[in-house]
């Protein structure tokens, strides 16, 4: 089984490391599978169970405290499914999956995602605030209210951060205390891609970005935009979340490999075009039909392994 495993595009984490062998983990696990869809699950549940990456335990907290988590999966022959905004769910590619494989839809949201996690045996009412998170959490002070009330307070925060709460390149202007505060260290959206060969699957979860308003909902669960799948291969996505689902960054790898690129060409071009339209950063991982993997950010840094 190939496998290819990425852990988010952002500033430089903190313990490379240590954070490279739960990825190492995570790509060892995806290789023993049976197949494609059950790699990119097992995989992805090795790096949703570890607080270092933006995804499951340890994901990133919205403006009213809660951590909701995001995921979308999807096979070559376009069986897709997703699912977001769910609190106290670790594993949200196990609900993605089964909204994939057992109903007729390709998106559940909120609590009924949940509810329907619950039905097919898939955990719920984790605790995903991590105590790194926690701590952090506790330095905030956003005013109770509601969405008007949270958007005035997140307006010199949201954007002080890179997408999975890593330190960005801050503007001129900006407070430097502010950008010090926002600094998410080891945090990042999780993905794989996998193929026995024959067929792919590519798979996404994240617990979103760092004070985002509660209920956003960004690039990962959306078709095309976190995660993409075809005959011609497999993409997973990592970044600027609107960005992203601005150009449709999975889809528009994909089709690079469907035009006849190398995984790595596909992937370079699909991140240069990103730069080129959206100014921001991001990171994708991408297998093709002939066994080979490739990766390209524009970000600081973004960690990967390969397993075959």
């Amino acid at each position: 089984m190939h496998v290819i495993v990425h852990g988010g595009a952002g500033a430089n984490p903190d313990d490379p490391e240590t954070r490279q062998g739960v990825l190492d983990e995570a790509a060892a696990a995806g290789s023993d599978a049976e197949t494609p869809l059950d790699a990119v699950e097992q995989a992805i549940h090795v790096l949703e169970s570890s607080p270092r990456f933006n995804a499951g335990f340890g994901g990133a907290v919205q403006s009213d405290g809660v951590v909701r988590t995001d995921a979308g999966v999807m096979t070559d022959d376009l069986e897709t499914g997703a699912a977001c905004s769910m609190p106290g769910v670790e594993h949200a590619v196990s609900v993605a999956r089964a909204v994939m494989e057992e109903t007729p839809h390709i998106c559940v949201s909120a609590e009924n995602a949940v509810d329907l996690a619950e039905d097919f045996g898939i955990e719920t009412g984790v605790d995903l605030l991590s105590e790194r998170n926690q701590e952090r959490w506790a330095e905030e002070d956003v005013p109770e209210g509601g969405p008007k009330e949270h958007l005035a307070y997140l307006e010199e925060r949201f954007g002080t951060t890179d997408p999975d709460g890593n330190p960005a390149e801050m503007d001129h202007d900006a407070d430097e205390e502010t950008s010090s505060s926002s600094d998410l260290l080891d945090h990042d959206t999780v993905g794989a891609v996998a193929s026995d060969g024959d067929s792919f699957a590519a798979a996404t979860s994240t617990g979103g970005r760092w004070l985002a308003l509660a209920g956003r909902v960004g690039d990962v669960p959306q078709v095309g935009n976190g995660f993409y799948c075809a005959p011609a291969g497999g993409a997973s996505a990592t970044g600027a979340g609107e960005d992203i689902a601005r150009v449709t960054l999975s889809r528009r790898a994909v089709r690079h490999l469907e035009s006849g690129h190398s995984a790595q060409a596909a992937a370079d071009l699909a991140i240069s075009e990103f730069g080129e339209l959206t100014g921001s950063s991001a990171g994708i991982i991408v297998l093709d039909r002939d066994g080979n993997a490739g990766s390209a950010f524009n970000s600081d840094a973004m960690q990967i392994a390969v397993s075959r």
